[in-house]
């Protein structure tokens, strides 16, 4: 009995053992394939944060088509349903930044439930990527000039922004649901986007008459936004494409797609 007893007690042992070592070399290999997968990422976007702000973040930008690295602290965030690459640890740390990719990344997005987190990650993010887009979250209405001194590109304060769109929908609901749809809404055939016009740009220094961007490509162009960042809606025929200028425009992906190629530097 006492012989039946011990080899139970080792085979139990041993079992438990196995399951262990077997779990941390899953979790092992999971965590190098996923680091891979990051190393090998180009313009993504990088969430710091992965509380609500986050999430609805990363949401919107797979919705996008965009890669996207979630990077949070608290490992228990993280449960099994997370369908982005992520990474556990410190975002205000440059260590941590740099393990998710950001001198590759296209932007950056700073959703820290502290505004003092979200200053330092801008800070940090900006000294290792100068070229890359950051969006801050602001609690504080006071430390949003700090945000943009410290590097941000756009600074959101939720709360503000909430308030806003529901206001909206009480005053004008039909116009409000449309930009939510167009901006939102994947299935829809129509898209509203952003188009920069480079200095080499075949298109630059003609009128929109003179390109005839609708004509040949069918999108429609709603504003123009120049280099001091004014906006132009409604630009008439008249208006010249000025070199470094953004194009907000409106139509189906494929038309999309014909006015990019359409401006891009040649």
């Amino acid at each position: 009995m006492i012989v039946v007893g011990v080899g139970t007690a080792l085979y139990t042992f041993s079992a438990v053992v196995e399951a262990l070592v077997e779990g941390r070399l899953s979790e092992t290999v999971r965590r190098r394939r996923m680091e891979r997968r990051i190393a090998g990422m180009g313009g993504h976007v990088i969430v710091c944060g992965w509380g609500r702000v986050g999430k609805t973040v990363a949401e919107y930008a797979k919705g996008y088509g965009m890669d996207v690295v979630v990077i949070d602290v608290d490992p228990e965030r993280f449960g099994d349903d997370v369908e982005h690459s992520y990474i556990v640890g410190d975002a205000t740390t440059d260590a941590v930044l740099e393990s998710a990719g950001i001198a590759q990344a296209r932007a950056l997005v700073a959703a820290l439930a502290d505004d003092a987190d979200n200053l330092f990650v801008t800070l940090s993010a900006r000294g290792l990527n100068p070229d890359l887009f950051i969006v801050a979250r602001a609690r504080v209405s006071s430390t949003e000039a700090k945000l943009l001194q410290a590097g941000a590109n756009r600074v959101v304060n939720p709360q503000h922004l909430g308030g806003a769109r529901m206001a909206a929908f009480a005053n004008q609901p039909h116009v409000a649901e449309f930009l939510d749809v167009v901006m939102h809404d994947g299935h829809l055939d129509f898209r509203l986007e952003e188009i920069e016009v480079g200095a080499g740009s075949p298109v630059a220094g003609q009128t929109l008459r003179e390109a005839h961007l609708r004509d040949q490509t069918g999108s429609l162009v709603l504003a123009t936004r120049d280099r001091k960042g004014v906006f132009r809606t409604n630009p008439d025929p008249s208006d010249v494409i000025e070199a470094d200028c953004v194009l907000i425009v409106i139509g189906t992906e494929p038309q999309i797609d014909a006015l990019r190629r359409l401006v891009r530097p040649r």
